[in-house]
């Protein structure tokens, strides 16, 4: 036994749904009309993906926020600012880290550790119990979690804990059992018989009953959600963000998550999953059509601005890339070096550019593409 959890509270705690999953009482007639509605917000939310100029750039700062948040969740504080500060900083120095709190540099590894997933299965493969701790072995590299066990499944039993009070909310699957559990999940998600909202409601719940991992668990469960929905076809790019939901409704996740388990209400967790992809496509779809009318906006104040043929490929590199270097923008931006340094001063004096911090001895100085921030900040 875990010698931690004879100081916490276990009244009232819930434990794992041994030999009940998938559930096989799911009332369907009750999430017609919620996958209904969830399904045509996710559609329009793709169609405006399909129609961007490259969605994977002009959504990158959409992808930090979500780590943000996720994050956040979990009760790592940071904030994007801070986050896209570090990433710029990784650049100039990898192992630069000093100057940074764990948060950020925490924050930082969930959006790396999405990257890797995604490429990982565009270049073909399969969603396994592999991937699963690829990505956990990112996401805890180095910093607070990197004694956690990166990468590994437990071999001890955890708990899900309200940690203000100490009193053990849930009880995950046994290590003993944990094999045969993420076999049956992974079993459960090429079921192709599941409709496909339904089935990523499901594999979520059960992820985190699961519980596969010493520390990390919740982040890598969310994570999964978009690559779910992409490699079912639900949207046609892994840029799904839903932790903001999660964490304005952090209660009933919790809640809904709970009483699954404890009496069998696979159906309500069903449904507010369901609404939660609705009211997060919903949303989504109003913030990414915000950047991409910045997007449009900016494109012609920046051919005004800059009159060069690189016009369109500083503006690109800005929008993916909102905190940076200059020795980032010259190097990465596929722009001469002397041209996009002047680039970048002609952009600071229109004011199209933020200094966040001067050049400094050997250190460049720090930009901040404002416009964009304001949009994705919250």
């Amino acid at each position: 036994m875990n010698p931690l959890s004879k100081e916490l509270n276990f009244e009232n705690a819930v434990k794992y749904h041994y030999g009940k999953f998938p559930p096989d009482n799911i009332n369907y007639s009750a999430l017609i009309k919620p996958i209904s509605s969830a399904s045509a917000a996710l559609a329009r939310y793709d169609q405006m993906l399909r129609n961007m100029h490259n969605s994977e750039f002009l959504l990158a700062p959409l992808r930090f926020q979500e780590a943000v948040i996720s994050s956040r969740i979990e009760g790592t504080i940071s904030t994007l600012d801070e986050v896209l500060r570090y990433e710029a900083d990784q650049e100039e120095d990898s192992d630069d880290r000093g100057n940074y709190r764990n948060e950020a540099i925490e924050v930082f590894l969930y959006h790396r550790a999405m990257q890797k997933a995604q490429k990982a299965i565009e270049d073909g493969a399969p969603l396994t119990s592999w991937l699963m701790r690829a990505a956990h072995s990112v996401l805890l590299d180095f910093g607070r979690g990197a004694n956690q066990s990166p990468g590994e499944f437990k071999t001890e039993q955890n708990y899900l804990v309200d940690k203000g009070r100490r009193k053990v909310l849930f009880i995950p699957i046994s290590p003993e059992q944990l094999e045969t559990g993420i076999e049956n999940l992974l079993h459960f998600i090429n079921n192709e018989e599941w409709e496909v909202l339904t089935k990523t409601a499901l594999t979520h719940i059960e992820f985190e009953a699961l519980h596969p991992f010493k520390d990390g668990n919740g982040r890598i469960g969310r994570m999964l959600i978009p690559l779910l929905l992409w490699k079912y076809g639900i949207i046609s790019a892994p840029h799904f963000y839903i932790s903001e939901f999660f964490e304005s409704n952090k209660d009933e996740y919790i809640d809904r998550m709970r009483e699954a388990s404890k009496s069998g209400q696979w159906t309500e967790w069903c449904v507010f999953f369901v609404n939660a992809l609705e009211a997060q496509a919903n949303e989504n779809l109003e913030v990414t059509e915000k950047i991409k009318s910045l997007y449009d906006e900016m494109k012609e104040i920046f051919r005004e601005k800059l009159a060069s043929q690189w016009s369109t490929a500083a503006l690109d590199f800005v929008f993916s890339n909102p905190v940076f270097r200059n020795t980032k923008f010259t190097r990465r931006s596929g722009i001469p070096s002397q041209v996009a340094s002047r680039m970048s001063r002609m952009l600071v004096e229109n004011e199209l550019l933020l200094t966040i911090d001067p050049p400094a001895g050997r250190r460049p100085a720090l930009y901040a593409f404002e416009p964009l921030l304001e949009i994705v900040r919250r």
